[in-house]
């Protein structure tokens, strides 16, 4: 007999996975969860240092416009009213973000909308042809030159690891461009960080839930199935949610999804206050190799003992490395479709989350998509 017998195998201790762990959990269904890394949390993961909450994976702000999202993650944390107020530095200068009148006057001297409207206006460039073939004749066409130039074009290029002429005009649909000097760059009601940060709210989403660490879905399964052979204690399931790389879980019998990585480097600075004076500060020109430099105190409005700062370096990806965004490309749309049809034969095996499903989810709408997924699963069992 089983060791342990369970209802669910959660494969990824991020976000989606302890959501679905948590509405499966108060719902008496049981649930295993592993993760390859020896920590909860995924990518949303902090650390601490001398009482500063370390974002180990990028700055994550959690913001949404849903009332009942919000009421749910409360329930776990309680929010500070951190407004994500991002700076960029192009040329030495610093500019508010999103664009804003505190940035078109920094760009111009304008002061009135009306005269933003038209500086922009002056500068707008429209494709040949009059549909843009690629993201510089989009932005261009959008936003103008010196808006492009400075803050969209190097930054852009360093995110993608291509020039934006490469690139495809789809990327940018709309440049929100804000008459008012507001620098918030969410529009959403509800925004903050947790105060303590994020992984206290992962560990009681997994409240319940038996976790395994520093562990891989093949090598778990593997042990298992050795376990069992051997007369041993083992541990079973009845149903998968795998949160992986959905190509990985198929062996990339398909060929490999492309992703774009990152890697960061953090700097401790215990005998430093304030690095930048700012949580996010972005550096836009192509010739800086990094995108952005996170001060991770000013989550917390200054809290903690000298300073923590990371930067942000995008990277192409390659199989073995972390994947952090999904390219959602024409070719890589196509792919995705082909194993999803396979995923959809796959018995008893649910694929969520930023790499089960490859699309980039914000972190309300992947708590959104886990509630969806338990709440199907209960009304499938029930059906049943």
């Amino acid at each position: 007999m089983a060791d342990k017998h369970f209802n669910y195998l959660v494969v990824g201790a991020g976000l989606f996975g302890s959501v679905f762990s948590r509405e499966m959990t108060d719902r008496g269904k049981s649930c295993v969860v592993i993760d390859k890394r020896f920590h909860v949390g995924g990518n949303i993961y902090t650390s601490e240092v001398r009482g500063i909450h370390v974002h180990e994976y990028g700055a994550h702000i959690f913001h949404t416009s849903d009332s009942e999202t919000w009421e749910y993650i409360n329930r776990f944390a309680h929010f500070n009213h951190f407004v994500n107020s991002p700076m960029a530095i192009y040329g030495g200068e610093i500019y508010n973000l999103p664009f804003n009148m505190n940035t078109f006057n920094k760009l111009w001297g304008v002061k009135t909308p009306d005269e933003a409207k038209e500086k922009i206006s002056g500068q707008l460039e429209s494709p040949k042809g009059g549909i843009a073939e690629n993201l510089e004749e989009q932005a261009l066409s959008l936003a103008g030159r010196d808006i492009y130039e400075k803050l969209i074009k190097g930054y852009t290029e360093k995110q993608w690891g291509r020039t934006c002429r490469e690139l495809p005009a789809f990327i940018i649909k709309r440049i929100p461009l804000r008459f008012t000097y507001d620098n918030n760059y969410f529009t959403d009601p509800y925004q903050g960080i947790p105060v303590g940060g994020y992984t206290p709210v992962v560990e009681k989403l997994l409240e319940g839930a038996q976790v395994h660490l520093g562990v891989g879905y093949q090598e778990f399964c593997e042990e298992q199935r050795r376990a069992k052979d051997a007369g041993g204690d083992f541990i079973s399931w009845d149903k998968v949610l795998y949160t992986g790389m959905i190509d990985e879980y198929f062996g990339y019998c398909l060929g490999n999804l492309a992703y774009r990585s990152l890697h960061f480097e953090k700097e401790d600075m215990p005998e430093t206050d304030n690095y930048q004076g700012n949580a996010v500060v972005n550096y836009t020109e192509r010739e800086i190799p990094y995108t952005r430099v996170i001060e991770h105190k000013h989550f917390e409005f200054g809290k903690g003992i000298g300073t923590v700062v990371t930067r942000e370096y995008p990277k192409a990806w390659e199989p073995g490395m972390e994947p952090y965004y999904p390219v959602n490309d024409e070719a890589n749309t196509m792919l995705f479709a082909k194993y999803q049809e396979l995923a959809h034969k796959e018995k008893n095996v649910l694929f969520g989350g930023r790499l089960g499903q490859y699309r980039y989810y914000d972190m309300d709408q992947v708590i959104e998509a886990a509630r969806s997924m338990a709440k199907a699963e209960m009304c499938g069992s029930l059906q049943e």
